[in-house]
């Protein structure tokens, strides 16, 4: 069977070149322009040691305007002439005054211009300049480094793959959170449609409940029915919350815990010790939605009972620090390897073989969106357990 791409993974891997084509023929230009800027300024300072050279070896009836005019136009291009024993001579567009000798002038100065000439030495072969004065074979060399436009030219290439990579850090973030607000939207969708189909059965449910009372079927067995359709009354209608903002109310979060854990207690495996504790006496109260934080603490106390195989440990601990409210759910489970303990939150993910990596994706947002708290992996070691942190803002009084 083949497998033949996707016309949108076509389209990710195409723009990927283009981009990687485009960004490459730049680099290449940038880089053929700055080495023909670099010969220029080299032919230039030719041009400029050939008319020094004529100007000094010129008779003094001889016209030298052109070479004084060519020697005086060099302003951008920072040169030092020495000796030939290399001792410096004379000086052009360096922040030192160049009326003076080089031994008149400060320390700092003569310093800065020994640097400035180790950098020119360094960058660029010197043009050596041979003239008679008094009948004195002269030896000069002119010694030069890049102008500060072709050295600030060379920084273009990294601050246009700075704007790229910018660019391309937005487009990536819009187009993440465009899928994202696209799954909340079919995550919605499904959850409405699922408490919408589950409203239709409760309500006939609801009439064989008054059937049986009226066949005179045992109270006892009614009031388990009816605990079993109160059940599905509330995961409808926690359902029905996803995607629209609930109302949240003041209650106190410890004894909201223990209700919802003692659900889950009492309709689990023997083999599972369950422990609740809280080191406040007094209540802790807090702003929820009791539907939805129930369902937030089922959902972490069920994937501790399925990490532990039906056998182990779980216990839970409200407690208060500060302005906070802090629920931790500890088992002693398999464990989550720190790579995937912020990748279990996301939609879809799962390790299970059945399932549709719902229920954390759907604990976190409860928590984190509609509650304005915070959930997150404490700890988890391998083969020894986890623990889930839950924090949220005490109410105000």
């Amino acid at each position: 069977m083949n497998h033949l791409p996707s016309s949108k993974t076509l389209i990710k891997w195409s723009l990927i070149l283009a981009s990687f084509l485009i960004v490459s023929s730049i680099l290449w230009n940038t880089n053929q322009f700055f080495k023909q800027f670099k010969n220029e300024e080299r032919i230039k300072m030719e041009v400029l040691a050939t008319a020094y050279e004529n100007f000094n070896n010129a008779d003094l009836d001889i016209d030298v305007s052109l070479e004084e005019k060519i020697i005086q136009s060099n302003r951008s291009i920072p040169m030092i002439i020495t000796f030939e024993n290399g001792d410096i001579n004379r000086w052009a567009n360096l922040e030192v005054d160049n009326s003076k000798k080089f031994t008149k002038l400060d320390v700092d100065d003569r310093l800065y211009l020994s640097r400035q000439l180790q950098i020119m030495m360094d960058e660029n072969e010197p043009l050596v300049v041979n003239f008679k004065l008094d009948n004195v074979d002269i030896t000069e060399k002119i010694y030069y480094r890049d102008s500060d436009l072709l050295n600030r030219l060379q920084y273009y290439p990294f601050a246009l793959l700075l704007i790229l990579i910018l660019f391309g850090t937005i487009i990536y973030l819009a187009f993440k959170s465009n899928k994202i607000a696209e799954q909340n939207k079919l995550w919605a969708g499904m959850a409405k449609e699922t408490a919408h189909q589950i409203g239709t059965p409760l309500s006939s449910l609801l009439g064989w409940m008054e059937l049986l009372r009226m066949e005179n079927v045992g109270e006892d067995t009614v009031k388990e029915i009816e605990k079993d359709v109160s059940r599905l009354n509330t995961i409808a209608d926690r359902f029905s919350k996803i995607g629209s903002v609930p109302k949240l109310t003041k209650h106190d979060i410890v004894e909201e815990t223990d209700t919802a854990f003692d659900y889950i207690r009492s309709r689990s495996f023997k083999q599972i010790e369950f422990f609740f504790t809280t080191e406040n006496d007094k209540p802790i109260y807090v702003d929820l939605n009791l539907q939805l934080y129930s369902w937030v603490i089922e959902n972490l106390v069920k994937n501790a009972i399925d990490a532990m195989q039906g056998k182990g440990r779980i216990e839970i601990k409200v407690t208060q620090e500060g302005s906070n409210a802090i629920v931790t759910i500890s088992d002693t489970g398999k464990g989550i390897p720190k790579r995937l303990q912020k990748k279990i939150f996301e939609p879809g993910y799962t390790t299970k073989k059945r399932g549709w990596g719902l229920g954390l994706s759907l604990t976190k947002r409860i928590i984190n969106d509609y509650h304005k708290g915070r959930i997150y992996v404490k700890k988890s070691e391998i083969g020894v357990g986890t623990t889930f942190l839950i924090q949220l803002k005490v109410s105000e009084n």
